[in-house]
């Protein structure tokens, strides 16, 4: 059946107490996109923990019911906090289709570093995948499928280490995507941390379809069992990185390894000084508009 999609503006400050009122409301989903660049798909977040809005107004996608009023919900938002600017909100009828055939349309097996291929899970490995660390998503996975260039930063760092009988934590998870390609790559066990219960349910479910569940273990943000681990990434945002540094630095073992991504291009000079206290030889990859800040603990374990 089709659906009605209600699109409005905000400043990135009033985006929590909006999509709030959207829930409130009956919004089956609400989906977050950079609005200078809303047109773009690539531009929708990717769920991380602690993740916040990092542009200066977003664009809002509220999915609901078909036959929903339209004036009415407008109405129903004013009344909610008439600091909404709803001038330039917009309706328009989403068909209903088939999702996994739409994905499966759009995306083919894709290679990442020299070795880490994504396969969606209809779709035939190519042949030049048979020796290489094979990670297959679901078609209707809704995050972390490999397409958007923090993910594909760390993909291709995870597949440049050498992983075998190590421990590696994923944290701010997502799909459990990085976490399954370093378990693909060699790795001992996989640690995947997240603060979204959704996250950490299709992570255990794309493990056990990977055949790697008995090498993973789930956690909530809040009940992580602290440890040290020889290689962490996090793909989070970058006032995540910032708030976490502590915790991030103290989750890696002395000389171990350390990637932060889901950084935009002009804010990682901020995120290396941050860190610089307890890693060496920080180094900042790019991919289109986004950064991977990659350094080695101090074998001291201390903070500079």
């Amino acid at each position: 059946m089709p659906w009605l999609e209600l699109s409005l503006r905000c400043r990135a400050a009033d985006e929590a107490r909006l999509e709030t009122a959207l829930e409130d409301l009956g919004a089956l989903s609400v989906s977050l996109l950079d609005a200078a660049d809303a047109e773009n798909e690539m531009a929708i977040l990717e769920p991380g923990v602690g993740e916040t809005p990092l542009w200066p107004e977003v664009t809002m996608l509220a999915l609901f019911e078909h036959g929903t009023h339209e004036a009415l919900l407008l109405h129903a938002l004013e009344a909610f906090d008439d600091r909404i600017d709803l001038g330039a909100a917009t309706f328009r009828v989403v068909e209903d289709q088939d999702w996994e055939r739409a994905w499966m349309d759009q995306y083919a097996p894709m290679k990442f570093g020299a070795r880490t291929w994504i396969v969606p899970w209809n779709m035939d490995a190519p042949a030049a995948a048979a020796n290489g660390a094979v990670v297959r998503l679901d078609p209707g996975l809704a995050f972390g499928s490999g397409t958007h260039p923090t993910t594909a930063l760390c993909l291709q760092w995870l597949d440049a280490l050498d992983l075998r009988g190590k421990a590696v934590l994923d944290f701010g998870c997502g799909s459990g995507i990085l976490a399954l390609a370093a378990l693909k790559l060699g790795a001992a066990r996989a640690v995947a941390v997240d603060n979204d219960p959704q996250a950490l349910a299709a992570t255990r479910d794309n493990a056990d379809r990977n055949g790697v569940g008995d090498q993973l273990t789930v956690y909530a943000s809040n009940s992580e069992a602290a440890a040290t681990y020889p290689v962490v990434v996090a793909n989070i945002l970058a006032v995540a990185l910032d708030s976490l540094a502590d915790t991030l630095a103290a989750r890696v073992a002395p000389g171990g390894a350390i990637a932060l991504s889901g950084i935009l291009h002009g804010q990682e000079d901020a995120l290396v000084a941050r860190y610089s206290p307890w890693f060496d030889a920080l180094e900042c990859a790019r991919l289109d508009d986004w950064m991977r800040i990659a350094g080695r603990r101090r074998m001291d374990g201390c903070r500079g």
